[in-house]
């Protein structure tokens, strides 16, 4: 019946690949409609922070559920004890709540939450809307501070569990879940798999951006300020952190001891000059200038990746471009100059522009990104915040060979793409933030790999049909 009904063909056209490159040669995918099963608790997700794919392909999500509104959150009853200014009772959000719930549906998520490839859920734990962790597993004198914005999820090679948060100081008009009320999120936690905190890198930010930290943190930690991703090398066991909203670099500790062994920012720069790169303004100033090429990193610096030969992918994405560096080389993370870029300096490899005209008011281009699981990780996969789509590029070459996804609603479709990050079959995960509030899975079907020749130019407007 589907079939005669076109509904199938209909679902491959829609959310397939498009775009091809003539001579290239890409997976395909198709959406799973009905992917994640139904949550338990009548509860819901909000924006969606953090989305990580781990070894054993279980999908791990980082939800916001202080993101919710007043009547996504209807169930969700009156606090003991809580009022407005005008003496009515609140929920934990501070919505008003004079005649208790305000429908049968629905109450929010806890923060952290796992799936199998299949989308039951399988964990559920963390954050304000756990009411057995802040203050119980997680407990402030022992260094677990829970962000005010949930960002960043990374499992490591040893199960550990990474979070991030990039709040970017105390909300004004604080409610009952309101949890770090020192400042800005500037902070990495890391956890066991049933949520048991193990430690903390960095603190509250107090005292603004400094790029050029090594020890102000929590334990003589690195300060952080707002930090967006992370990733652990297991051959060195060095946590690479993409330090963030607020700071423009990547700082690289040990994920043992979360101590400082060094930093770099655009082009393997270091120090970071941040009065200059503040007062250079947006990325559009620089591109309608002519100069394609500016020495930092442009905030947010918004993910940080690690492919099995050693290379560093990092979001630049305030500048509409990825850069890649090669972790082998002893320079990157040292004192080092390449104010130019040259390639084989201070670590940088080379870099990619990614839809570079687009000047929209959340800054950038490149959210996020993963790799295909074919021998030799042929595939990057870049996800694009502004554009909402996915390109698919040959990651030898960073050419683009083709996209899916597009702006939209829609199953298939992105509403603020925000993460995106691949499992051991090349099936794709999404995450989406502002009212996109969702997570799909896209199903590889095809080829395993990237190859042929595509478009240098990475976005950009499509040819008219």
């Amino acid at each position: 019946m589907l079939t005669k009904s076109g509904a199938l063909e209909r679902l491959f056209e829609q959310t397939g690949v498009y775009n091809e490159a003539l001579e290239g040669e890409t997976p395909d995918f198709v959406i799973d409609p009905a992917w994640p099963q139904p949550l338990p608790n009548g509860w819901i997700l909000g924006q969606i922070g953090g989305l990580y794919v781990d070894q054993h392909d279980h999908v791990w999500i980082y939800n916001r559920p202080r993101t919710l509104t007043n009547e996504e959150a209807g169930a969700l009853e009156p606090l003991e004890g809580a009022t407005n200014d005008d003496g009515q009772p609140v929920n934990a959000l501070g919505f008003a709540r004079p005649y208790g719930a305000l429908a049968d549906c629905c109450k929010p998520a806890p923060s952290v939450l796992e799936f199998d490839a299949d989308g039951k859920l399988l964990r559920a734990w963390g954050g304000p809307a756990d009411p057995d962790f802040i203050g119980v597993r997680c407990k402030e004198e022992d260094g677990c501070l829970w962000p005010n914005s949930e960002h960043g999820i990374y499992v490591d090679q040893n199960d550990n569990i990474w979070l991030g948060g990039n709040s970017g100081k105390v909300p004004d008009k604080p409610t009952a879940w309101t949890t770090n009320k020192e400042g800005a999120d500037g902070y990495l936690l890391k956890f066991d798999m049933d949520g048991n905190f193990k430690m903390r890198v960095g603190g509250p930010g107090k005292d603004g951006p400094d790029s050029n930290d090594t020890d102000s943190g929590f334990g003589g930690t690195p300060q952080l300020y707002q930090p967006a991703d992370m990733v652990v090398d297991p051959e060195t066991n060095r946590l690479y952190i993409a330090d963030g909203y607020g700071n423009r670099r990547i700082v690289i500790v040990d994920a043992d001891t979360g101590k400082y062994i060094g930093h770099f920012g655009a082009y393997g720069n270091n120090p970071i000059d941040d009065a200059a790169a503040k007062a250079a303004g947006p990325w559009m100033n620089d591109y309608a200038n002519g100069n394609s090429k500016p020495a930092f990193f442009r905030n947010p610096v918004h993910c940080v990746k690690i492919a099995d030969d050693g290379k560093i992918y990092v979001c630049d994405r305030g500048n509409d471009r990825i850069q890649v560096f090669d972790k082998k080389d002893p320079t990157l993370g040292t004192q080092c100059a390449n104010p130019d870029g040259t390639a084989g300096k201070c670590g940088f490899v080379t870099e990619q522009l990614i839809s570079e005209h687009t000047n929209t008011s959340v800054p950038g281009t490149a959210v996020s990104m993963s790799f295909s699981p074919d021998e030799g990780q042929s595939c990057l996969y870049v996800g694009d915040n502004s554009n909402m789509t996915i390109y698919i590029l040959n990651r030898d070459k960073l050419e683009e060979l083709a996209r899916f996804g597009r702006s939209g609603q829609m199953p298939g479709e992105f509403h603020w793409l925000h993460q995106v990050s691949v499992d051991g079959a090349g099936n794709i995960y999404t995450a989406e933030v502002d009212t996109g509030k969702r997570i799909q899975k896209f199903i590889r079907y095809g080829e395993e790999g990237c190859s042929g020749t595509g478009s240098a130019t990475v976005g950009g407007p499509l040819a008219a049909k």
